[in-house]
């Protein structure tokens, strides 16, 4: 028998706040933290303000090795752990499935290199730690005594969503009771924003800021980099219950897949995301009429949200007579790359908890006049029965992850 598999903890933190009541507060007064590059004219970003992980961690040595990604994915960890009331006992054997990215800051360790001559006299010991993707696991592991099975996944764009996919199949297939899953991510360095500028993926064409970033409009022209992090603590409903932890959600189904069409275009047709999709409606006992909310990956760029837009479009607005709203939370905070689907999560289980569905910011001018987009801020009646989400993330390299979820009630 497979066990059923819920969330009992969250942690996040993001450039709308890290509590449910700061992000609901920032969504309802409409005051998200984009801001021009520093480090590109023409650029945007959205940083997280005033963040500092000794307020979480207190004096540790080891934060030095840690790049602001990892920070941000142990900081998470903490806060779920706090969230889920866990005890020493119930995190000894817990899975840590970390969604994590490369850390593009070299500008902090290298300041100055010159004919490939990387070495200085400041260049510390283990400075390579700052750049191995592992090291947030690692850092996770050691401050809070997990000893369990893990995982540092590196699926681009998708990864978080697929770390929290992972660590759902692995209770539900019994090899493990409790895990935390999620990611942390940062591309707002000068390393980072050159990165994605060079791809031509970025937003550079100035303006203000708070109107950059655009998922679904016609006038959108590239992502703007975000950072954040979000972990959460996946258990079977069984030991769930028996410790007497309160539910939030029950992940219902997971799915991936990749395109093996280029290095960073989606597919056109978006066959393969859509098989994703697909495959955790499946999962989840599920069809497409029975999905309430879609979080879309919807990146603004204008390859991703054609692709996404004509997916759902075909999937959920087709002949059916119940069709879920979509809204897209990167239009809040960026692009978080690796984290972006752990922290897209975080942010609409914190809305959710209040009741509210967050609209797609700067939609003016729709791609597709089908879909039926959150251009509001959508209010839900206390009455009414707790909705059925789909989380989509797409990645460079053409990784494809979807995650079903039911509120619990």
């Amino acid at each position: 028998m497979r066990n059923r598999v819920v969330i009992t903890g969250a942690g996040y933190i993001t450039s709308l706040g890290s509590t449910p009541e700061e992000i609901t507060s920032s969504v309802r007064h409409n005051a998200p933290n984009f801001s021009s590059s520093h480090d590109f004219e023409g650029c945007v970003d959205c940083p997280i303000p005033d963040f500092d992980l000794a307020a979480v961690t207190g004096r540790w040595k080891n934060k030095k090795y840690l790049s602001r990604g990892a920070q941000f994915a142990l900081s998470a960890a903490i806060r779920a752990a706090e969230d889920c009331s866990a005890t020493a006992d119930l995190l000894e054997d817990a899975g840590l499935f970390c969604g994590m990215g490369p850390n593009f800051d070299i500008s902090s360790d290298f300041p100055n290199v010159e004919n490939g001559n990387m070495d200085s006299a400041e260049l510390a010991a283990l400075w390579m730690l700052r750049y191995l993707p592992n090291t947030a696991a690692s850092a996770i592991s050691q401050f809070l005594h997990i000893h369990g099975e893990n995982s540092t996944i590196g699926t681009a764009c998708s990864a978080s969503t697929q770390a929290i996919g992972e660590a759902f199949r692995k209770i539900k297939d019994g090899y493990l009771t409790i895990a935390f899953a999620g990611g942390g991510d940062s591309r707002i360095s000068h390393g980072g924003l050159l990165a994605y500028k060079k791809a031509q993926a970025i937003w550079n064409k100035g303006g203000n800021p708070s109107e950059a970033c655009r998922p679904f409009d016609t006038e959108r022209s590239g992502f703007i980099a975000g950072e954040g992090g979000a972990m959460f603590v996946l258990e079977s409903l069984e030991h769930a219950q028996q410790r007497g932890a309160h539910i939030i959600a029950e992940i219902c189904g997971y799915g991936a897949t990749m395109d093996a069409h280029t290095m960073t275009a989606p597919h056109p047709k978006a066959l393969h995301a859509e098989k994703a999709v697909r495959s955790a409606i499946a999962e989840a006992q599920l069809t497409p009429e029975d999905i309430d909310i879609i979080s879309a990956h919807g990146t603004s760029t204008p390859l991703n949200d054609q692709m996404e837009a004509a997916m759902i479009e075909r999937m959920f607005y087709s002949g059916k007579d119940h069709q879920p709203v979509v809204t897209a939370i990167k239009s809040w905070i960026g692009h978080c790359t690796a984290a972006s689907g752990a922290v897209e999560f975080g942010i609409l289980l914190a809305l959710l908890d209040k009741k509210i569905v967050p609209p797609v910011r700067n939609l003016t001018s729709p791609c597709s006049d089908k879909i039926n987009f959150v251009t509001g801020l959508m209010e839900l009646s206390d009455s009414s029965i707790p909705p059925t989400i789909l989380l989509e993330n797409f990645g460079f390299g053409g990784q494809n992850s979807a995650l079903v979820v039911r509120l619990w009630s």
